[in-house]
């Protein structure tokens, strides 16, 4: 169902940066009535954007900035077009806030479904999203996942949106409020982007700004951090992995995701969708690419494709679930490292490191008397970790890619890297 064409007319919008969300938002905000300004710092990406209006906005009589989530408005740096917005007072926001907006506006009591967390929110997004489909109630699933939110059509009354949100989102919201909202964990994670820890975690919690008592909360209770959010707030409904359904989830390996299981089980009660339908839903979830996906068995051994894990706590979750491995990590690296998966390290058979940080991973495994290799490229460590199962048989079970650091130094995103780990793989002999 398409949004009516008048909504946004007579309102002025800038759109900053047209990637995966931008472009489509601003096609949306044209068909429905509004005057838009594209802009992108990439010449190729102004390009792709030749049937829009592209040229640096001027901010006054703008409605808002809509930010494509990567740029900064604030830290480390605020970007030109960012800071001249807030020198105006002019609201930045995210497409999520519009599509709240478009959907109020267009007379439709959809109700608005968040998920945020450091680890999770895209497999628990993506699960809710199926239980409810298996239930039969109408829903699209996107945001920080897949579809960019204004690139998702009008539901009725009786749809659900399924929102994955990141903290850039969230620190983007002005009016979106969520009927049922869920916290699912925090770690380390951008603190180049909120300064420290606190205000990480103070954009983690704008996923609650604006609920009243008639909506839900979930919080997940698993780690420290996520407790003392949850102690601040009574009415919030906690969940552990613990509280899965007995018998589900056989497709999703791993405590962690045990607690994705009882997040998503909890919003799906307060969606009003039987305990029956969930354990259905559950039980014929296929997982998402890129986390913990088996992509093939060679040399006698499982590979798994974790690439999602680019830091360090996901990659904990995912070394929890195997016994002996053949590791391959390395990018970019986040604060910390990989110190904080010490603990894990009598688990790894040999590990073989790729990446711009690949020293300062080899220092940590070397300190810790692990065994590694500096492959330097993907290409290299699949085809290395080969020839170390072919010499060291029954050694490891399973050659893991789960590299604990961001991937912006040789790929495009953790997608192209898991792509090309499966690619490689299904290439081997």
């Amino acid at each position: 169902m398409n949004f009516p064409s008048d909504i946004f007319t007579g309102q002025r919008f800038a759109v900053v940066g047209l990637g995966r969300a931008g472009l489509p938002a601003a096609r949306a905000l044209v068909a429905m009535g509004a005057e838009v300004t594209v802009w992108d710092d990439s010449p190729a990406a102004r390009e792709a954007a030749s049937d829009l209006v592209v040229a640096k906005p001027e901010m006054a009589g703008l409605t808002a900035v809509i930010l494509s989530p990567g740029i900064p408005h604030r830290l480390p740096r605020s970007h030109p077009i960012a800071a001249e917005a807030i020198a105006a007072g002019v609201p930045i926001l995210s497409d999520a806030d519009l599509l709240y907006r478009a959907v109020r506006a267009s007379n439709s009591a959809a109700r608005f479904v968040g998920i945020t967390g450091t680890n999770g929110k895209s497999t628990t997004t993506a699960l809710l999203a199926h239980i409810l489909t298996e239930a039969g109630i109408a829903n699209q699933a996107g945001g920080n996942l897949g579809t960019g939110a204004l690139a998702l059509p009008l539901l009725d009354d009786d749809g659900v949106y399924v929102l994955e949100m990141s903290s850039y989102m969230l620190e983007r919201l002005a009016a979106l409020r969520f009927d049922v909202a869920c916290m699912l964990n925090l770690s380390a994670d951008h603190i180049d982007r909120h300064g420290d820890m606190d205000g990480y975690a103070a954009a983690k919690r704008q996923i609650f700004a604006r609920q009243t008592d008639a909506d839900t909360a979930v919080i997940g209770t698993d780690d420290a951090l996520s407790r003392a959010m949850a102690d601040t707030m009574k009415r919030a409904i906690r969940v552990s992995e613990q509280d899965a359904p007995i018998g589900t989830g056989a497709t999703l390996p791993g405590a962690h995701n045990a607690q994705n299981i009882a997040a998503a089980t909890a919003m799906a009660r307060a969606l009003g969708v039987a305990d029956t339908a969930i354990v259905a839903g559950i039980s014929t979830y296929p997982g998402l690419p890129h986390r913990q996906e088996l992509v093939g068995h060679r040399f006698g051994a499982d590979w798994i494709n974790d690439s999602k894990a680019t830091n360090a706590d996901s990659t904990a979750r995912a070394l929890a679930c195997y016994d002996r491995i053949v590791w391959i990590a390395g990018g970019t690296a986040k604060d910390g490292g990989i110190e904080p998966l010490v603990a894990f390290f009598p688990r790894i058979a040999h590990a073989f490191l790729i990446g711009r940080d690949a020293p300062l991973l080899a220092a940590t495994l070397h300190t810790n008397g692990v065994a590694f290799s500096e492959a330097g490229t993907l290409g290299d460590a699949v085809a290395e970790a080969a020839d170390w199962l072919q010499h060291h048989e029954n050694a490891a079970k399973t050659v893991l890619l789960s590299p604990a650091c961001a991937s912006w130094d040789q790929f495009t995103g953790f997608d192209q890297r898991g792509d090309q780990f499966r690619s490689l793989v299904k290439g081997l002999a």
